[in-house]
């Protein structure tokens, strides 16, 4: 009884919180709102690219034109301080979907279930607070439709009615007509293996150009090795565009072809993204709706993706809101990845759980504002595949401060997924012949410093270290006591072994927790269902006389039965295994 009462207690809740209208923040001072009567319970979209750094005119990269992305900026709020939690997808992916920090929960070796042959250790998932749900369940919650096209990947199963729809399939079409709806769309072509030779795209990306045609997207191969012919694909950028090679990276043709290639799969993901803007268009829904478009984390080149230098951890980020409000606009804040789920419920008017590490930078439409502006972004790095690492990071708008808990071993680490990249191979044959030079050599060296400070304003490729360096004596210690505060909130162990992390995370058996299954009863033609395992969420489907099923749904109240209605029911919670599913027939 208890438990249900509680959970009369929040749709409660919900059903209050509803009625409240919204705010918007798109300036750089928190306060700033656009009107709360433009949208009464806007649409959320977010456009995901993969590996992406921000290389793209908004930035002052002028490269190759992006017209679509150009036009976001041109009619939305350009965030220039945007990091993610980790330079590599699962862990940050985890942080974007809880609002939690994925060192603090058990998320940040890449990943918790693979290389188990190389590391000796069991497949696991990461285990966050018990009361801890999905932004895309929160969401739920207050009324909305949730669909995610295609990617997970978050370091933990989720749970069954976490989306309403999540696969290649899924679009915000399929949404009943009275409701709002969350929308991820995630473009893998930018991905560091679209760098692999023989050079081809993804055939399973170009589901974008025709996201809500099931027939012809269930003809692409979904495997991601599945690319186009060379000979077959497109040719945005001219082949003699000169590029800025970064300094940590030689100037040699292997190279400036990896670069042709990062900047193509980018012109190509910008029409992709216009595919999807459109369909948004062609549904009168483009200014009902507030976009997100960000990356996953930094580049995909050697040096940038798992590093948690810059190149590794800062993304761009452009919303626009209904009617372009604040469009053409800059907003300077330091932002991370933890931030964006409860700035989501605060766009919609959802309350935030205390569990969440992140804090709003957007405002909340019941006349609220925008949390204080952040004064550090954090981030880590562990276990990438087979090898392992301890590192952690604290940065302000100036200064970066690395913490390198295994100075014994260098910074490179022989990921034989990232050497299938060419200018990878051509690193290791110019170190080889001793023909790289100093910046080209850092990344190889034998031992790392315990501490690195960079002033990332005059050395934005983070090269020259100033721990030792007295004038910087004061931003030194204060990012390294600022490091402490932050591990300690947390409750990060950095370097601890991941065996003894497991044991944590399974409370010292021998095998993962296992959700209990969930409990059934009936009360005047409706179902009440629990489960005894705290912070556990019950999802539900019905069958038909033929036994065909329906789609998961999520158990927030009774449900209304007849009788002879037949039920699956199972219950989950988040990095626990979930429950057997139990089939009831109602009385």
């Amino acid at each position: 009884m208890h438990k249900l009462s509680k959970r009369m207690y929040i749709n409660l809740v919900v059903m209050i919180v509803s009625f409240l209208q919204l705010g918007v923040v798109a300036k750089a001072k928190p306060s700033a709102a656009f009107g709360a009567d433009e949208v009464s319970q806007p649409n959320i979209l977010w456009l995901v690219v993969e590996d992406m750094s921000p290389i793209i005119a908004p930035y002052g990269d002028h490269t190759i034109a992006t017209p679509t992305i150009s036009q976001l900026a041109k009619e939305g709020v350009t965030y220039t301080n945007v990091y993610s939690t980790s330079g590599v997808c699962a862990p940050s992916r985890a942080a974007l979907a809880t609002g939690m920090y994925p060192s603090a929960f058990g998320a940040n070796h890449m990943r918790t279930h693979s290389d188990t042959d190389i590391t000796g250790l069991p497949a696991y998932e990461a285990i966050p607070a018990a009361d801890a749900r999905m932004l895309s369940q929160y969401l739920q919650q207050h009324g909305y439709y949730t669909a995610n096209n295609l990617k997970t990947d978050y370091q933990f199963k989720a749970p069954k009615s976490a989306w309403n729809e999540s696969g290649p399939y899924a679009h915000w079409r399929k949404r009943p007509a009275d409701k709002p709806f969350f929308a991820v769309f995630n473009f893998t072509t930018t991905h560091e293996s679209g760098l692999f030779e023989p050079y081809g795209f993804r055939k399973i990306e170009s589901r974008h150009y025709f996201s809500d045609d099931v027939a012809k997207i269930a003809r692409l191969p979904q495997h991601p090795s599945a690319k186009s012919e060379p000979a077959n694909t497109a040719m945005h950028v001219p082949k003699n565009t000169v590029f800025d090679i970064p300094p940590y990276l030689p100037d040699t043709p292997l190279v400036r072809r990896d670069m042709w290639k990062m900047y193509n799969n980018l012109a190509e993901t910008d029409r992709q993204i216009a595919a999807i803007i459109q369909q948004l268009k062609d549904d009168d829904l483009y200014d009902q709706t507030v976009i997100l478009f960000y990356s996953d984390h930094g580049g995909p080149l050697p040096r940038q993706k798992r590093l948690i230098y810059d190149s590794g951890l800062k993304v761009p980020l452009i919303i626009r809101f209904p009617n372009a409000q604040q469009g053409g606009t800059s907003d300077q804040r330091l932002i991370s990845f933890v931030d964006f789920a409860p700035t989501t419920l605060a766009l919609v008017g959802a309350p935030i759980p205390g569990h969440m590490h992140g804090q709003n930078f957007i405002g909340k439409r019941n006349g609220s504002v925008a949390s204080m502006p952040r004064e550090y972004i954090h981030a880590a790095a562990d276990r990438f595949d087979g090898f392992t690492d301890a590192i952690r990071a604290v940065k302000d708008k100036r200064f970066k401060y690395i913490r390198n808990y295994r100075p014994e071993q260098g910074y490179y680490l022989p990921v034989s997924y990232r050497e299938k990249i060419p200018t990878m191979q051509e690193l290791l044959r110019l170190r080889d012949d001793g023909a790289l030079d100093e910046f080209q050599r850092q990344w190889f060296r034998s031992r790392k410093p315990k501490e690195e400070l960079f002033d990332t304003l005059t050395d934005p490729h983070e090269l020259h270290n100033l721990a030792e360096n007295e004038e910087y004596k004061q931003p030194l210690l204060r990012l390294r006591r600022e490091m402490d505060r932050w591990l300690t909130a947390i409750k990060d162990t950095p370097n601890l072994p991941e065996r003894a992390l497991i044991d944590k995370l399974w409370q010292g058996a021998d095998v993962q927790p296992k959700t209990a299954s969930p409990e059934v009863s009936f009360l005047k033609g409706r179902v009440i269902i629990s489960s005894q395992t705290p912070g556990a969420s019950v999802s539900y489907r019905i069958l038909d006389e033929a036994a065909r099923e329906s789609a998961w749904l999520m158990y927030q109240t009774p449900i209304k039965a007849q009788s002879g209605m037949k039920i699956e029911v199972v219950a989950h919670r988040i990095g626990f295994l979930e429950s057997d599913i139990v089939t009831v027939s109602v009385p």
